[in-house]
């Protein structure tokens, strides 16, 4: 018989705090703090935008500048004969990054699922690091500029940056179970945002000695981070002797939730993303295939749902900083600056969502009515005035009703989907729902950088903003048989505890 909703919920954030160790606490703050790192040395080529279009630009051809002579030999050391070219190719750049990282997401899952987690991440860390050294700093320094470098560059970096999201989902839902999960996820995958606020932060402190300097601090300290998870990370329980999910939480407390997203009948199976890590094999369940995973309840809407919302979400992410600068004449560290203020609402709207998804063990619902404001708040944002206060809360509400949504689908429900009761024998299957789900997300944001910049070259930045009232509402499109299944749900249980009272 299940447990009334208010006594699952008791006995579950019971269940989440009697298991909680230093261990649990130390898990968390590497993979958060890996994740954020990969982020900051995303977010620095966002934010030194304008600085890269300017030196790609030769500024004989600005009227405010010295003429330099000769042309020809100022010209040759440069790529575009204006900005507007320029800004066309930053946004090809962004495509094609997110594409190679999109296709890298499909690969790394499935590969985490195989190999060491810890490996797999800290690898995908440091030469990452490296490449964006390479691309940002190397090549100013040796005044090397060449189109087809940029874009070999930034391939290998979005294929390297792909270890990053399926590895640490995996690792925190082998130390985490469903109890709590929508609130424990929801404040962790505020790591991408932190990670945006430090890329902000560390490349206005250094653009003004040079763009170059932006991708060398960022890229330093990504390596070093990378050094750290080698030897520090932990991907199991069972590393340090800790008893499985499993064998004690999911077995008492998920098993008796009133509608489980997952059933842990089996405790030797459950929540085993690190079995393939272990020298004996004889028990290891097989990880799950790409098109088993692909077959999964809910992995096909959900990760058509976040291609939408991807898209929107990393349009902020890529464009806001230039936007800013763009629109207002605000100065690049200024608005760079400012930007921030978007990811804090992500961070406070992806913990707020998770936990009321926790209370009422429904997710659905509750990203229908954050993507509903969201539209508001979109059309609000595009009209806002040239102030920086009212741009910043603007702002700010924006990233709570879209990044919110975009966080608790990539942590929280992509570990649901990857702990349901189909894939008990097969435990390693949350890696590679994470990557198809991120994976598919990925590619609706590759092909949206590419439009965004289509759009507000030929229509303007106004018309960029129904773009993203558009895909914001196909993305409530694509979940609604979810959120109709769900509400049904709802209404059921609420009818029953009227009947019980």
């Amino acid at each position: 018989m299940a447990l009334p909703g208010s006594l699952w919920r008791q006995s579950a954030n019971r269940g989440l705090v009697s298991h909680c160790t230093h261990h649990h606490i130390v898990v968390f703050l590497l993979t958060f703090f890996s994740y954020s790192l990969l982020h900051a040395s995303r977010k620095t080529f966002s934010n030194v935008k304008v600085s890269i279009s300017s030196q790609w630009t030769p500024s004989c051809l600005n009227s405010t500048a010295p003429e330099l002579r000769p042309y020809e030999l100022w010209n040759s050391s440069h790529l575009f004969p204006n900005a507007e070219e320029a800004t066309l190719f930053l946004g090809t750049l962004d495509t094609i990054f997110l594409f190679s990282y999109a296709m890298g997401l499909f690969v790394s899952g499935i590969v985490g699922d195989r190999l060491n987690l810890r490996w797999v991440l800290s690898f995908g860390m440091c030469s990452s690091a490296l490449v964006v050294f390479f691309f940002g700093t190397l090549t100013e320094w040796l005044h090397f500029y060449n189109k087809w470098f940029y874009c070999c560059l930034w391939v290998v970096n979005g294929l390297l940056q792909s270890t990053g999201w399926p590895c640490v989902v995996a690792v925190m839902g082998n130390w985490f179970g469903k109890a709590g999960r929508g609130f424990v996820f929801g404040l962790w995958s505020a790591c991408a945002s932190v990670g945006n606020i430090l890329g902000a932060f560390l490349a206005s402190c250094v653009l003004k000695y040079g763009y170059e300097y932006a991708f060398l601090v960022t890229a330093s300290v990504q390596f070093a981070g990378g050094v750290v998870v080698f030897f520090g990370l932990l991907t199991s329980p069972k590393e340090v002797g800790l008893p499985e999910l499993g064998a004690d939480e999911d077995g008492s407390v998920e098993e008796d939730a009133n509608r489980p997203l997952m059933d842990d009948d089996d405790a030797d199976d459950d929540d085993r993303n690190y079995s393939s890590q272990q020298s004996d094999t004889v028990n290891q369940p097989k990880a799950i295939g790409f098109f088993q995973a692909c077959c999964l309840p809910g992995v096909v809407l959900y990760s058509l749902a976040y291609a939408c919302l991807k898209l929107v979400n990393y349009s902020f992410f890529f464009w806001l900083p230039f936007y800013l600068s763009n629109n207002f004449g605000w100065k690049e560290a200024e608005a760079d600056q400012l930007s921030i203020w978007y990811d804090v609402g992500g961070i406070i709207g992806g913990t707020i969502q998770g936990l009321i998804s926790d209370v009422l063990q429904k997710r659905a619902p509750v990203l229908a009515i954050s993507l509903l404001f969201a539209v508001g708040s979109l059309f609000g944002y595009s009209r806002s005035p040239n102030s920086k206060p009212i741009n910043a809360v603007i702002m700010a509400i924006t990233g709570f009703f879209i990044g919110g949504p975009s966080n608790m689908i990539s942590s929280a429900i992509s570990a649901d989907l990857g702990r349901q009761d189909l894939v008990r024998g097969s435990s390693e299957a949350l890696a590679t729902v994470t990557g198809i789900v991120d994976g598919t997300g990925s590619i609706g944001a590759a092909v949206g950088q590419y439009l965004v910049s289509l759009i507000q070259e030929n229509l303007g930045w106004m018309w960029v903003f129904y773009f993203f009232i558009l895909m914001t509402s196909s993305t409530i499109l694509f979940i609604s048989p979810l959120i109709v299944r769900e509400v049904r749900l709802l209404l059921h249980e609420r009818h029953l505890r009227v009947l019980a009272e």
